[in-house]
């Protein structure tokens, strides 16, 4: 009887012990006790939650910078409200602080009046002087491979590293051609010219934590200059260096590529991996742009009354 009585409690079934497949649940789906969890399963808990957002869940790369709707694909006012985070606020000071090294060492390689003389026909190569060049050449290539490491021991710090760290080789390998080839240095001077646009762009993040539309007008003063100073030369140097240099810079990388190729009497040279980089770099820029605009568009359009943001004062 006994014998009996313990086959029918083994045969009865369990709610509590329903396997994940009957109730159309899969293995990661199911609620484990934590207690009871294996160590491959706590391993694979503990790696999905250390990663960085971009390796969890791909995302536009405009929503890095700008506050997105979703839903309805617009580019809201203002910047992401930033919480604090220790890793990515000192990865954007340490780019703040030596960034501007960089930009003000291009400039000492510089000399506009030759542009600004309109007795002459001059172009961008006549305003190159390369005085500067060794110093300035060191200082990017240390900055460039410090933020690289930075970025690979330490993705938590920005929200694209895939895209950081890809555009830190690419560069890397762009600047060698210059170094070996001095009759190109204006090239690299030209397009690092883009760290200013760049200074801007994380400086709207650090200086504008709250997410401020920088064309509200009931803002305390000094936050209202300084958020729409900052977003001014950040549009400006947007458009006139991605949107503006960079196309002059492969106009005229194209006409030196072919003026080499005559000369060498091959279109495989040092200047065609300068040209293609250079072609994806416009490329992205002008990607960014129209994703840019085109979210603004329609933001315009459906009218930028429901979207309100709160001052946070």
């Amino acid at each position: 009887m006994d014998v009996v009585s313990t086959q029918r409690r083994m045969a009865r079934p369990n709610p509590d012990n329903v396997s994940p497949a009957a109730d159309g649940r899969s293995d990661g789906d199911s609620e484990v006790d934590p207690s009871r969890a294996t160590p491959i399963r706590k391993l694979r808990r503990m790696r999905s939650r250390s990663a960085p957002a971009s390796l969890r869940k791909k995302h536009p790369l405009i929503e890095d910078h700008y506050r997105v709707d979703r839903d309805k694909k617009v580019v809201l006012p203002g910047v992401p409200k930033q919480e604090d985070d220790f890793a990515r606020d000192l990865h954007d000071f340490f780019n703040l602080i030596v960034l501007v090294p960089v930009v003000v060492l291009n400039m000492m390689n510089w000399n506009l009046e030759p542009l600004l003389d309109s007795d002459k026909k001059t172009d961008i190569t006549d305003a190159w002087t390369g005085e500067w060049f060794d110093i300035f050449f060191q200082i990017t290539a240390l900055y460039f491979v410090a933020d690289l490491v930075w970025v690979v021991l330490v993705p938590s710090c920005v929200k694209s590293p895939g895209t950081i760290i890809q555009h830190h080789i690419a560069t890397l390998f762009y600047i060698l051609i210059p170094y070996y080839y001095p009759e190109y240095r204006w090239v690299m001077g030209a397009c690092m010219s883009v760290e200013i646009n760049t200074w801007f762009l994380i400086a709207r993040r650090v200086f504008n934590k709250q997410g401020f539309p920088p064309w509200v007008i009931d803002l305390p003063p000094f936050i209202s200059i300084r958020v729409k100073l900052i977003s001014i030369f950040f549009y400006a140097t947007w458009i006139g260096i991605r949107c503006v240099l960079y196309p002059i810079i492969f106009v005229a990388l194209s006409k030196l590529w072919i003026a080499l190729s005559v000369k060498l009497e091959t279109k495989l040279n040092v200047l065609t991996i300068a040209l293609t980089l250079h072609t994806v770099f416009c490329l992205l820029n002008f990607k960014w742009t129209f994703d840019l605009l085109m979210s603004k568009v329609r933001y315009w359009r459906r009218g930028g009354d429901e979207y309100k943001v709160d001052k946070g004062l």
